[in-house]
């Protein structure tokens, strides 16, 4: 009787056990999406002015082990950071000869582009071909649209600054698009200004330059830019007590 005894306690603890350890594993994934950031916060976030793109060019290269950055001739035609999710188009060259009807992805892309996303075009062998003006920054104005990244050139920039969108290419040029470059693909990993831009990847830029945050490792990023921000704002002092960069360097290794 008291084996039988033993044994009911021994199963009984045996089932709690078991039970708590069922519900852990329930509840750990759910904990860990709770910890997780929301697009929304993932760019707000990015938006910190102490967010620059030196230091986000600085945490994606330390997370990734590569390079993040867009080409040093990727430049905003007017000041303001921008921060926003990709939203990509792929243009190529077309003979004149060439009549074939081809599908314009890159309106469609300007019109399925919800508010806040950043518009991609890369123009293959196009960096003296604009890939927007004045009607596309308008549409792109009046859709919410955050920025649009050309890497090719713009035209029209003058209206552009006072439709107020904020746009980034690598060249200024008058030379239309029309009849030299045709669409041939949208939302598809598409390489602009030497980087790699997936869909729904992170865009951010200013006065220096562009940088793309992979969406997998955007929150990393996010946590290793705090730590640099933590980490300068504590540098300042030192550097204005000591006239000294290599005194708070010493204290804080932050370079």
């Amino acid at each position: 009787m008291n084996s039988i005894f033993r044994l009911d306690l021994s199963f009984r603890a045996g089932s709690t056990f078991l039970g708590v350890v069922f519900a852990l594993l329930l509840i750990l994934p759910m904990a860990v999406a709770q910890d997780s950031m929301t697009p929304e916060e993932i760019i707000e976030a990015l938006r910190n002015p102490a967010n620059s793109t030196g230091n986000t060019a600085d945490a994606v290269e330390t997370v990734t082990g590569a390079r993040g950055w867009m080409s040093a001739d990727m430049k905003p035609i007017m000041e303001g950071k921008i921060v926003g999710r990709a939203w990509t188009t792929l243009l190529r060259p077309v003979l004149k000869s060439d009549t074939r009807d081809y599908p314009n992805y890159a309106l469609q892309i300007l019109d399925e582009a919800p508010a806040g996303s950043v518009l991609v075009y890369v123009l293959e062998d196009g960096l003296e071909i604009a890939g927007i003006g004045n009607l596309m920054a308008t549409t792109a104005k009046v859709r919410g649209l955050e920025a649009t990244i050309i890497d090719g050139a713009a035209r029209d920039v003058t209206e552009i600054r006072k439709i107020g969108h904020q746009v980034y290419s690598r060249r200024i040029s008058p030379a239309t698009s029309v009849g030299r470059m045709v669409s041939v693909a949208k939302q598809i990993p598409v390489t602009c200004a030497e980087v790699m831009v997936r869909p729904g990847d992170y865009i951010v830029g200013d006065g220096d330059g562009v940088v793309v945050v992979p969406a997998e490792v955007a929150e990393d990023v996010i946590a290793l830019l705090k730590d640099y921000d933590d980490k300068e704002s504590k540098m300042v002092p030192i550097i204005e007590r000591e006239k000294s960069m290599l005194k708070a360097l010493e204290i804080y290794g932050r370079y």
